[in-house]
């Protein structure tokens, strides 16, 4: 560790060791979770610093378990989180949907790995991106970050713990096993420069609250269990009390309430960043570690006279749709590497609506990129 003159200290630092230090920065106090490669070194920073900040740290039998109790520990007032990869992921998903419904403020880290099923368990991949949005059943809106560094891990962990409260819902983290393994420099800034988002808590005595009574941003506050107020929670539709009602209508006003309180604070969640995207005739659009294997290629074209920018995204989910149509109207084509078959390049094809070429550089996983590969693809698109 070094101290710098402003009190931030560096720490060397894998992804996973940098994503624990995140949660703890962020206040996470709870964490359950069941080893899985390449996830299995954030559990273990975990279980070594949540006893120090008095937190607590759980192995459960299974994922399914350690989403449920993080669910649980939310409910009780703490911030919680796990971290898996692949085949848990999956497992989790239907826990992920009753935290949906539920409006449960809790992080989700999915470290991919190449699959599916076992796949190459400590090899990396981004085959998981398509679920994070849609792997649980029925309709809903969630956020999922995607960052291309131990730092970024951090960083947006913090974020992923402040998003998840201000909107009470779960978050996805969607690294790979590339950066969760991968060391490098990581700057922590004091505690009282780390911004954090506090719980909505009500402002009505216990009498007077329903647990699902949205404030104008569409979000309710919540109460926390054993402090005086009544509340059911159930993964049924439900009125504002939480009590089950079987009806179309019931179902068209709460889920409603759960996509929009996404999707109409899209401008507050989404960020992307943007290089040289001004003149570019072409625009790779990529995310994660296939995002930082592009770079090469980009500057490679640039010193070449290829006018190419690049957009990465860092938030996933909701998609950035508008900034995609925007820079669609004034390029030739869209490039998109995934260390997959095509996932998110099906979300750039539809956001760019005809006006720009989207093509996809696909790699199955087990390794990232040749950037000579994506440079070869920038090359294609300009002709």
């Amino acid at each position: 560790m070094k101290k710098t003159h402003d009190n931030t200290e560096e720490f060397f630092y894998s992804g996973d060791e940098a994503c624990a230090a995140g949660a703890i920065a962020a206040g996470c106090r709870f964490f359950a979770g069941y080893p899985i490669t390449p996830a299995t070194e954030i559990a273990e920073t975990m279980s070594e610093r949540l006893p120090e900040v008095g937190g607590t740290y759980l192995q459960m039998e299974d994922e399914i378990a350690s989403m449920a109790a993080v669910l649980g520990a939310s409910w009780g007032g703490m911030k919680a989180m796990t971290a898996t990869s692949g085949p848990g992921f999956s497992l989790m998903m239907e826990n992920v949907g009753l935290g949906v419904m539920l409006e449960t403020p809790c992080v989700l880290v999915n470290m991919q790995r190449a699959g599916p099923s076992t796949g190459l368990p400590t090899l990396t991949g981004q085959g998981d991106m398509m679920q994070a949005k849609w792997g649980s059943h029925g309709p809903y809106s969630i956020i999922a970050l995607s960052p291309s560094s131990p730092q970024e891990l951090f960083n947006l962990t913090v974020k992923a713990f402040n998003l998840a409260e201000k909107y009470r819902v779960p978050v996805l983290v969607m690294s790979e096993e590339a950066i969760g393994h991968m060391y490098e420099r990581v700057s922590i800034p004091p505690d009282s420069e780390i911004i954090l988002t506090p719980r909505r808590r009500p402002k009505v005595p216990p009498e007077e609250y329903l647990p699902y009574v949205p404030d104008a941003d569409l979000v309710p506050p919540m109460a926390v269990a054993g402090e005086g107020y009544r509340f059911h929670v159930t993964g049924l539709t439900h009125d504002e009390r939480g009590y089950p009602v079987m009806t179309a209508e019931a179902q068209h006003k709460l889920v409603s309430r759960l996509v929009d309180k996404i999707e109409l604070n899209r401008k507050d969640i989404i960020e992307v960043e943007e290089t040289n995207t001004k003149d570019a005739e072409v625009v790779v659009c990529s995310y994660g570690i296939s995002a930082r294997v592009a770079s090469i290629a980009v500057e490679q074209a640039r010193a070449s006279g290829i006018k190419v920018g690049m957009l990465r995204l860092i938030t996933i989910w909701p998609f950035p749709e508008d900034r995609i149509r925007e820079l669609a109207v004034n390029i030739k084509a869209f490039v998109v590497p995934e260390i997959n078959q095509g996932q998110m390049v099906r979300e750039v094809e539809r956001a760019a609506g005809g006006h720009a070429e989207t093509i996809l550089v696909s790699h199955m996983g087990g390794a990232v990129h040749d950037p000579q590969v994506i440079f070869e693809a920038i090359k294609q698109a300009v002709k």
